[in-house]
């Protein structure tokens, strides 16, 4: 809430993960916090060229050794199209069908790797990569039974917060789309649109007897992906939602303010936090470790990469890492580090357990495709996928508070155990 946060920040409560025939699925565990947008570890990297020397060359290999487009493949797909075009119920464009071309050679891969039209890798990017998007500033969630879409967050400053729209609002309906008959995704796609659009949204509000009416004119926003507060006994608590390109500069100035208040012990709360740039968490994790490695990747050859703190600066107080399983990929890169190098405690429950990244390559024509091209291994060379980081300090979230209290870090067992453990 990070799934977590902005427009389309939260996968549903007791969602489980579609994955491919063999692959382990997992189910989230509803809780108190939105969950963000599942964007893993992403790295990023540009084509400059031709998209047919793309199809040819990318790998360095022609698509004639590889056997992909022999003359039988071609005439198949000829014939397929062909047909299609004659005989389907409605007209279908050329484009159409390259454009679903493109996207099956992914189909058969992993989970992650995936085509994107132009439209839809300028959305990936804008999102999930440089944390910015056109909307109204709130983050929502769904139930997965009752598909009742909850305000979870108002973002300062927002269209949503200026129009008067509140935490614990429900969302009846955005425009002509009900929120109990919409996927989130897709309602959430709705819901964000172009700068200086309006989208009507009827909401349910505790202790209003009719709904109310908002009209919000969406906006370009930076994503804010941390906030921070100073808890008890001077303890800071920075809270990061997803680990996009502007988390650094929000992660370092959150630290900075708490360090400035005193701080003497620190939470990191990364529970529902669905991971994001290798590069940002690696940044992150250099502002509180020593010097030493953080995370290294190898791809199918045994190629290695690793990533290392400096000796520039360091966090030297008691630390403390809150996680859950939904907390996934970039999320367990940093709890992996810090558990490795005994820099701190980890709280909460098992992982979500992604240890693989995705590049993602850009083509000429705007399009662009996500590839997993290496495992990654924490400092004491564990590779998580599938089976998750293990907390130090094994703990179910619970809400402590009354049935009809708002959340507040005083009832959530979680952060309060964490509070225990730096004390001790």
């Amino acid at each position: 809430m990070n799934q977590e946060e902005r427009d389309f920040v939260v996968e549903e409560p007791e969602e489980s993960f579609e994955t491919k025939s063999g692959k382990k699925k997992r189910k989230k565990k509803q809780n108190g916090f939105g969950k963000g947008f599942f964007a893993g570890v992403i790295v990023m990297a540009l084509l400059s060229v031709v998209i047919f020397g793309v199809y040819e060359y990318v790998s360095g290999v022609s698509v004639s050794r590889t056997g992909l487009l022999d003359r039988t493949t071609s005439k198949k797909l000829q014939t397929l199209a062909a047909y299609i075009q004659s005989n389907y119920y409605e007209d279908v464009d050329t484009g159409t069908l390259q454009e679903g071309l493109y996207a099956g050679l992914f189909d058969n891969l992993d989970v992650y790797s995936q085509y994107y039209t132009a439209e839809e890798a300028q959305q990936l990017y804008d999102t999930n990569v440089s944390g910015t998007y056109c909307g109204i500033g709130a983050s929502l969630q769904q139930d997965a039974d009752t598909k009742v879409v909850t305000v979870m967050h108002v973002y300062d400053g927002s269209p949503a917060q200026e129009s008067g729209l509140q935490e614990g609002d429900v969302i009846v309906s955005a425009d002509s789309y009900e929120a109990a008959s919409t996927d989130l995704s897709e309602f959430i796609t709705h819901v964000r649109g172009e700068e200086g659009t309006q989208v009507h949204l009827v909401i349910a509000r505790s202790g209003e007897s009719d709904y109310l009416e908002f009209d919000i004119t969406r906006k370009n926003l930076v994503l804010p992906t941390v906030t921070q507060k100073m808890l008890e006994n001077q303890t800071g608590y920075i809270q990061v939602t997803e680990f996009t390109e502007h988390t650094v500069e929000q992660f370092e100035d959150a630290l900075s303010e708490l360090q400035q208040e005193g701080m003497t012990a620190l939470i990191v709360d990364l529970r529902s936090n669905p991971g994001g740039m290798l590069t940002s968490v690696c940044s992150m994790l250099d502002d509180i470790l020593p010097e030493g490695l953080l995370v290294y990747t190898e791809d199918k050859d045994g190629n290695r990469q690793d990533y290392n703190s400096t000796d520039d600066k360091s966090l030297d107080l008691p630390l403390a890492v809150l996680v859950n399983g939904n907390s996934a990929s970039a999320s367990e890169i940093f709890a992996g580090a810090i558990q490795d190098r005994k820099a701190g405690t980890i709280i909460g429950t098992t992982t979500y357990g992604k240890g693989v990244v995705q590049s993602i390559l850009s083509l000429k024509d705007g399009s662009a495709f996500k590839l997993t091209t290496s495992r990654y291994f924490t400092p004491n060379g564990t590779c998580i996928q599938g089976i998750g980081i293990q907390p130090d300090v094994e703990i179910e979230y619970e809400f402590t508070g009354p049935e009809d209290a708002k959340y507040s870090e005083e009832y959530d067992n979680q952060i309060q155990k964490a509070l225990d453990v730096l004390q001790q």
